[in-house]
């Protein structure tokens, strides 16, 4: 195969995958919430000044909640494209992937407790400390 040939399948994969955030994004909710939190944990540990190793620890959070969510997203459109009807195995194995986005959100949370929560404790000791030197 030709330099330029593989250079367009890579192209249009990247194009494929794009669609498919693209796709993702216009219908499916949940996805639009975990991007919005996301913001707002970006803009948050750059206001709170978090270390590299915490971006880290963020950026993989993130990383992993946004993929699981898509995944559950794909297999719900897969499933319901196969199989249209009520049927107790696709039930269970939407569940089971709608599970695992819950799993991937209940970390990111404990994550981000573990770095944020002593930033914020840290700013709220200084402003009570502030405030009660002025009474």
């Amino acid at each position: 195969m030709s330099d330029m040939r593989q250079a367009r399948k890579l192209w249009l994969a990247f194009a494929d995958a794009g669609r498919g955030f693209c796709i993702a994004i216009r219908s499916e909710r949940n996805l639009r919430i975990h991007l919005c939190v996301a913001a707002i944990v970006v803009v948050s540990g750059f206001v709170l000044d978090v270390s590299s190793l915490e971006w880290v620890a963020l950026v993989f959070c993130i990383g992993l909640v946004i993929t699981v969510e898509m995944l559950n997203s794909a297999l719900e459109y897969l499933a319901d494209t196969v199989h249209p009807e009520m049927d107790a195995g696709i039930r269970n194995a939407k569940d089971v992937a709608a599970g695992a986005v819950l799993i991937a959100v209940l970390a990111a949370v404990v994550v981000g407790v573990i770095i944020f929560l002593p930033k914020l404790w840290e700013i709220a000791k200084q402003l009570e400390s502030g405030t009660g030197s002025t009474s």
